[in-house]
């Protein structure tokens, strides 16, 4: 089973940053508290970051999928692992 660890951060905020935060955080906000808050934002980035390298790759397999036959060269899993520590 993974271990989790759990981080405490520190952020400082001022001015309409912590303004925008405050509005979204509390009764009126969609979140209870600013952890809550921050939490969500980092899932959202991860989740972006894996979305646009998922796409990336996607684009990289079209291209290798619509290229004639005779561009295809054989390759080694050490050749593989070699190009893609450049």
């Amino acid at each position: 089973m993974a271990r989790t660890t759990t981080t405490t951060m520190t952020v400082r905020l001022s001015g309409p940053l912590s303004d925008f935060v405050a509005a979204n955080v509390g009764e009126h906000g969609a979140y209870e508290n600013v952890s809550e808050y921050v939490r969500d934002l980092i899932r959202r980035d991860k989740e972006r970051t894996e979305k646009e390298a998922f796409e990336r790759l996607k684009t990289e397999l079209a291209h290798a999928f619509a290229a004639p036959e005779s561009a295809y060269k054989p390759l080694t899993a050490a050749d593989v692992i070699a190009r893609n520590r450049t």
